[in-house]
């Protein structure tokens, strides 16, 4: 007999043998049809592999996200067995779960695939789900597996067995389909009920750019239609709120063939924009004893030497730019760290002086592959709203929390309520992928665990998503349709110090090494704007549009006045425009709803001799005629609430 510990810390006893599906019908019959597989002992397995210990058993359903990812995962396969029965002959690559449904590269060969095959796709794959087909795990020894994929003609699947090593290598059978596959999977294909194949893509074989590209299918499956409805529905809303239509509708940024793929032109609106958001934060920053510094765009290529970033990032970085002078490279900096670490090198600093933190809006450059990017969300120039703080460790967890506290702040300003926070922590089993040393990682990942759990975030633990030289916590916020974006992160670096010999003298008169925190609110300013565009649907807060206002003259008679409303409102620090065109009010009124801008002022006879404007708000609420010093004043009080200016 084994002890089986559930999540409300029951333990029962069962045989050894027994699967979580079998646990699940002992609970409920109803439980177990809703369960998709399992977490044991912190491992999500099928529901349907033998426990032959104790352990800890949590029963996932379609309410679990790794309930979702199995799902998701078990129906790639069961698409790659639909597209094999349609399509004989063709070849896989990887088809894992995403975050919203699955994909699969596909090689088609000399088969011709679109999006109108998608139905014809979806039809077989319901048919094979109403099956009911088991899913089989079968253990393999590498031979076999090579045997097998090599009588198939897969060279995709053989590379990737090459890579495996004998006795950790698994197939899973559905229907007539066999896959190399790790798992989990559900029990059967019953509980796939809605399916929709959403969209096709090109993908390079292991993504590089060298290699065949195959055909990615994308698709997404739910337990019931109306899920499915209610996730159509939701894709249509997100089209309409798509940064890249608004961005250009409302003129706040374009792309240029000329200028290069993924690197964003900021037109007026757009860089104002940016601008409030920037100064914003520097106030934000000054409050909090943060001092702006100013780095080059381009390092010797030794400075990432010595940072790690030339060996950890050497592929995504564009290539070295070489001088005249032989041996010299300089690199377009993929970070700003290693610049600010060489700042803090600049003079000797004691414990008194600690912690220092610098600021800057550094632009960094990635080397993103072309169907990779994606409007501001993925491009290959981005601006980081960046920070390193400089501190002893005892005072890490003091400078965590005022890092969360600003966080807090631009959330609660920019209305992203409903937020999520993950550690990331190292991978285990791959040591190699980080550098520094176990004490200090260890030491590192222990505060962000301890400032979390005193703060009371909840927060997830991811293990292998550390940045290479430290623990982080990223803030993942959920837009208005629910969507999940990481936005703000913090990381604790004991490594940069080190490997830059950074130092401060103690209160002992020995040098020490200084703990260096990065911190960046935003991310990026791209991303951070395209987040922001889908999230309000380009109704930006009042503080933050560019135009706020404008003023709408009934006939070019106005006109004067017109100008003169909107020079008294600057004074004011309120930003407005003027639409002097000789078209009808009503005209006006609809396009200065096109652009989203807050606010429109009608003026005419009555106005002009009163000193008064006609206020209309974005939406059609209209609010009367008041004063041009009333409104100023109801603008400036509404842009202070806001703001939540202390």
């Amino acid at each position: 007999m084994i002890n089986i510990t559930l999540p409300d810390g029951s333990v029962k006893q069962y045989e050894k043998g027994v699967t979580a599906l079998q646990i699940a019908k002992d609970i409920s019959e109803g439980l177990a049809r809703n369960v998709l597989s399992a977490k044991v002992n912190g491992e999500v397995i099928d529901a349907t592999r033998p426990l032959n210990e104790d352990a800890t058993v949590q029963l996932l359903t379609w309410n679990d996200p790794e309930g979702k990812a199995t799902m998701w995962h078990s129906s790639a396969h069961l698409m790659a067995e639909a597209i094999e029965e349609l399509y004989p002959g063709v070849k896989f690559g990887i088809g894992p779960d995403i975050e919203n449904g699955f994909y699969y590269d596909i090689d088609f060969g000399e088969y011709s695939i679109s999006e109108k095959d998608f139905p014809k796709i979806e039809k077989k794959m319901q048919e094979l789900a109403r099956q009911k087909q088991p899913y089989i795990r079968k253990e393999v020894s590498k031979e076999d597996a090579i045997k097998y994929f090599t009588e198939k003609g897969d060279e995709y699947k053989l590379e990737l067995i090459n890579e495996l090593n004998d006795g950790e290598i698994t197939f899973y059978k559905t229907g007539n389909f066999v896959d190399l596959c790790r798992g989990p999977h559900l029990p059967d294909t019953s509980p796939i009920k809605a399916i929709k194949l959403l969209k096709l893509a090109g993908a390079y074989w292991r993504g590089d750019e060298k290699r065949k590209q195959l055909t990615r299918i994308y698709g997404i499956t739910f337990p019931k239609k109306k899920e499915l409805t209610e996730y159509l529905e939701m894709l249509e809303e997100a089209k309409k709120r798509d940064h890249r239509i608004i961005g250009k509708q409302l003129e706040l940024f374009a792309f240029s063939e000329n200028v290069g793929q993924g690197l964003p032109l900021w037109l007026p609106k757009g860089a104002k924009l940016r601008e409030l958001l920037e100064n914003y934060l520097k106030r934000v920053q000054r409050d909090a004893g943060y001092e702006q510094v100013i780095t080059p765009h381009i390092g010797d290529v030794n400075l990432y030497k010595t940072s790690g970033h030339y060996q950890k990032y050497g592929e995504e970085s564009f290539r070295p730019i070489k001088t005249p002078q032989e041996g010299e490279e300089f690199f377009l900096k993929p970070m700003n760290c290693p610049h600010h670490c060489e700042i803090y090198k600049v003079t000797p600093h004691s414990y008194r002086e600690l912690p220092i933190r610098y600021a800057e809006f550094g632009t960094v450059y990635r080397y993103e592959q072309s169907g990779e990017l994606h409007g501001l969300t993925r491009v290959r120039g981005f601006t980081q709203d960046d920070a390193h703080i400089f501190c002893t460790p005892d005072q890490i967890k003091s400078e965590f929390n005022g890092v969360i506290d600003i966080i807090m702040q631009i959330f609660k300003a920019l209305s992203f309520d409903d937020f999520i926070t993950q550690i990331s922590l190292r991978d285990p089993e791959h040591p190699e992928k980080y550098i520094g040393s176990d004490e200090n990682w260890e030491k590192a990942e222990r505060a962000i665990m301890e400032v979390a759990e005193e703060r009371g975030l909840n927060a997830t633990v991811e293990y292998g998503e550390a940045a290479f030289y430290g623990p982080k916590m990223d803030f993942m916020v959920r837009d208005a349709l629910g969507r999940k974006w990481q936005l703000g992160t913090i990381q604790v670096d004991y490594n940069l110090p080190e490997r830059f010999d950074l130092t401060y003298i103690g209160a002992d008169n020995e040098k020490h090494r200084p703990v260096m925190i990065h911190r960046a609110p935003f991310g990026s300013m791209e991303r951070f704007v395209a987040v922001l565009i889908e999230h309000c649907a380009g109704n930006f807060p009042l503080w933050l549009t560019p135009e706020q206002v404008i003023v709408l003259p009934i006939s070019e008679k106005y006109q004067d006045y017109a100008e003169k409303v909107l020079h008294l409102l600057k004074k004011s620090e309120i930003r407005g425009t003027i639409d002097g065109r000789s078209e009808k009010t009503g005209r006006k009124i609809r396009d200065a709803e096109m652009k989203k801008i807050p606010y429109m002022l009608i003026v005419g006879e009555k106005e002009e001799k009163e000193g008064t404007v006609s206020v209309r708000k974005h939406g059609g609420e209209d609010l009367g005629t008041m004063s041009i010093e009333s409104f100023a004043d109801m603008i400036n009080e509404e842009v202070e609430r806001l703001m939540n200016i202390k």
